[in-house]
This record gives C-alpha cells, sequence and structure tokens, in this order.
C-alpha cells in the first residue's frame, strides 16, 4: 500500500513536482490566433478610425492638430460638400447606386441561370465551360479593362453608362458560387419530380429551384454590390464626362484638385466616410433577410 502510494506522488520524468503541464500549455497555443485575430481588425479597424474622426476637422485643425482627436468642423465639412459645384458630390453617389444596384441586379440573374445551368444540367463541354470560368475568377480586372474599352469604343459605347454596366453583367465568380450553391440546395429527384408533373424548365427554376438558391444569391448580390461600388479601374478607362462618374472616381479628381487647393482634402475624407454608409446599410440589411431566410429553409426542410 504505502509503495503504491509513493508511485502515485511521484512526478513525471521530465516534469516538475505540483505543476499541471496540459492546460496551460493549450491555452498558450489558443492564445496565439486570438492575438493574430485581434491585431487584424486593429490593423483594418485602423485607417476606419482616421476617416471617422478626420472628418470632423475642419481645413486648420486638419494639419495642425494631433491626428486621433477629434475637431470641430463635421457640419461645415458636410455643408461645403453639399455646396461643391452645385451637390456633384451627391450626383456622383446616384451614379455608383446605379452602377452598383442595377450591375449586382443583372449580374446575380445571370449567375442564377448560368449556375443552376451547369449544376443541374449534363452536356457535353461543362466542365471545360466551368473550368474557362475558373480561369476568369483568376484573372486580374486591369487584363481585361483595355479589351473592354476597344469593344466597346468600336461599339461607340464609351463615356457611357452601358460602358460601366455592361463589362459588370458577368461575373465569374458569382456564376462559380452560384453553381456551387446549386449542386447543394436543388436535389436533383426535386426537379425530375417537377418533369414529371409536367412543368417547364422554366417554371422549375422559377418556382422550384430559385427558392432554394435565394440565401447564395443573395451572398452573389452582396459580392458583386460591393465590387461595383469600389470599383475605379473601369469607370476611369471608360468615362470621360464628370457627371457620370461614380463616387470612386469623383473623389479621386478631388483628391488630385486638393494638391492645389488644401482645402478640398477635407472634402475628400467628409465624402469618403459618407460613401461607406450606403454599405453598410445594405450589409445590415441584407445580413437580415440572408438570416431569415437560411432560417425559413431549414423549417421548411
Amino acid at each position: 500500500m504505502s509503495s503504491l502510494a509513493v508511485r502515485k506522488a511521484a512526478p513525471a520524468a521530465g516534469t516538475t513536482s505540483g505543476t499541471a503541464q496540459g492546460p496551460p500549455l493549450r491555452r498558450r497555443i489558443a492564445f496565439v490566433p486570438t492575438l493574430t485575430l485581434l491585431l487584424g481588425a486593429v490593423y483594418c479597424l485602423l485607417p476606419v478610425a482616421w476617416v471617422l474622426i478626420a472628418a470632423t476637422k475642419s481645413g486648420r485643425e486638419l494639419f495642425s492638430t494631433f491626428t486621433f482627436l477629434p475637431g470641430t468642423g463635421f457640419a461645415e465639412n458636410v455643408k461645403d460638400l453639399n455646396a461643391y459645384r452645385d451637390g456633384v458630390y451627391w450626383k456622383w453617389m446616384g451614379n455608383s447606386a446605379l452602377y452598383a444596384g442595377l450591375g449586382a441586379l443583372l449580374s446575380t440573374a445571370v449567375s442564377a441561370l448560368s449556375g443552376y445551368a451547369l449544376a443541374i444540367y449534363r452536356f457535353r463541354g461543362r466542365e471545360t465551360v466551368f473550368n474557362i470560368l475558373l480561369a476568369g475568377v483568376l484573372m486580374p480586372p486591369v487584363i481585361l479593362a483595355i479589351p473592354q474599352y476597344l469593344l466597346l469604343a468600336k461599339a461607340d459605347l464609351t463615356d457611357s453608362y452601358a460602358s460601366v454596366l455592361l463589362p459588370l453583367i458577368l461575373s465569374p465568380y458569382g456564376v462559380y458560387l452560384a453553381r456551387i450553391y446549386a449542386t447543394a440546395a436543388v436535389p436533383s429527384d426535386v426537379v425530375e419530380a417537377g418533369r414529371m408533373d409536367g412543368a417547364s424548365e422554366w417554371r422549375i427554376f422559377t418556382r422550384v429551384a430559385l427558392p432554394m438558391m435565394v440565401p447564395g444569391l443573395v451572398t452573389v448580390f452582396l459580392f458583386q454590390f460591393v465590387a461595383v461600388w469600389n470599383n475605379f479601374l473601369l469607370p476611369y478607362i471608360m468615362l470621360s464626362d464628370d457627371e457620370k462618374f461614380p463616387i470612386t472616381l469623383g473623389l479621386f479628381t478631388l483628391l488630385e484638385q486638393g494638391a492645389n487647393t488644401p482645402a478640398l482634402y477635407t472634402l475628400v475624407i467628409t465624402g469618403a466616410l459618407l460613401a461607406v454608409i450606403p454599405l453598410i446599410a445594405l450589409f445590415l440589411v441584407i445580413q437580415r433577410f440572408w438570416s431569415l431566410d437560411l432560417l425559413s429553409g431549414a423549417v421548411k426542410s
């Protein structure tokens, strides 16, 4: 009995008596990804905090006060932004809403049709088409910008709203997401049952498959809307009339003029802050719809 007690009390070889080896080590290891995520969050949010604070400063305060010290000129900055060139800033915002809203809707519709067809139908060359789309996902947009400009110039469509909208309709990444989601969300048995009931392919798609694909298509719409809203290169190449500029290109022109007129820097910063608000609002609305739709789908299943 005494020898058994001694063996239980003796520490393991290579360890120190009275210390627990497993849990503290695991806690230290788990702390590393948490710290990494916190550092990444600070890195991403620091520019946002700078814009938020800088937008409250007047032109004099912007260059003379501490970087993260709030100012007193936000209302005056918004007033000056509204008055600049008879409110051209809001024209740019409207253009961005048109490009992003209509472009994202059209792109989502094309992605839904294409993704559903690639997921459900079996035809020769299907995988080849899908692989070409994957290559389009990996291709940088800068490579396509000049060929797109030359094609639209041949059609005399440059410097028009269509010159920005047309290249955005087909999104390889949107088609890819739609196909992956349709494969997982639309059972082939349901499609076959619809065919046996005499429903047309279009009716099966609109009445059966499309409601099942809505959560994935909402994601496609959100990604495409944000991408178009933040797009700079395509409008920069296609447009010359600043009345058709989106907000990104409009703020860029203001920033260029700020090199000669420093007072415009406050307008650029305030405009950048206001330009983020529609994206935040859209994300909050769509996130709620997305969650509700996923929940309803789970209840129905």
